[in-house]
């Protein structure tokens, strides 16, 4: 399967966080997406991977993704070594993505950065031709995205540019909700963390409406760039 656009996350739930309505309105647009979640996130403090695995499955029909795959590497440990790099180059091959969504180039938890530095580099390396993989004892041919974009995270990082999300900003605090062992819940009695604040989940609302206010919209994501990004003309400016 071909995808158009793959969002990868070192935890489930960093892509709804990051990118949640920007996926939910490539789908309306008839673009095929899927999601790619590196570890389980077993180290969270509230949960389990279990229950991770169940809330991932849950946010992706939300947001209408065609697929979403686990890597299982170790949460807080992975690295960006040729193992983990591989094992992401037979995902990039397997669905050929286009477009390629990512973690955040720097952030609070030190998974996020990495996991940008690894898909990244993952991402060039997929398209040389002498690095052979096999998936499911099939060959894989090379393939590299046309483009490599960071979503952003805790950190308040001046974007490269926006998506407006205006209409799907509802699907996106949705799949978000889906993950109730991880965010604000009066009545759970488990350990209160970064995230588990009702102030975490008002500032990304309040950010997806700041950055939407910038550009004269309701809601708006925010991504950084790998390159200079290049238009036809001035028409295709908005």
């Amino acid at each position: 399967m071909k995808l158009d656009i793959l969002v990868f996350g070192a935890h489930p739930d960093d892509a709804e966080l990051g990118a949640g309505g920007t996926i939910a309105k490539e789908v309306s647009r008839g673009k095929k997406v899927g999601i790619i979640d590196l570890t389980r996130g077993e180290l969270g403090t509230r949960g389990s991977a279990r229950i991770r695995d169940e809330e991932a499955g849950a946010a992706a029909e939300i947001l209408g993704v065609v697929v979403r795959e686990n890597l299982k590497f170790r949460d807080g440990f992975f690295r960006n070594d040729e193992h983990h790099q591989m094992e992401i180059i037979k995902m990039l091959r397997k669905y050929r993505p286009d477009v390629v969504l990512c973690n955040t180039i720097e952030d609070r938890h030190i998974d996020h950065a990495r996991g940008s530095e690894l898909v990244s580099h993952s991402c060039f390396l997929s398209g040389l031709m002498k690095i052979e993989t096999q998936l499911e004892k099939e060959v894989q041919e090379a393939w590299r995205p046309k483009v490599v974009y960071h979503y952003i995270q805790w950190k308040n990082i001046k974007p490269d540019f926006v998506v407006d999300i205006s209409g799907f900003i509802s699907k996106k605090t949705d799949a978000i909700a889906a993950y109730a062992s991880q965010f604000h819940d009066p009545d759970s009695d488990e350990p209160e963390t970064p995230i588990s604040s009702k102030t975490f989940i008002d500032s990304v609302h309040y950010r997806a409406r700041d950055l939407g206010r910038l550009i004269g919209k309701d809601y708006a994501e925010g991504f950084t760039v790998e390159r200079l990004l290049a238009v036809d003309s001035l028409d295709a400016l908005v």
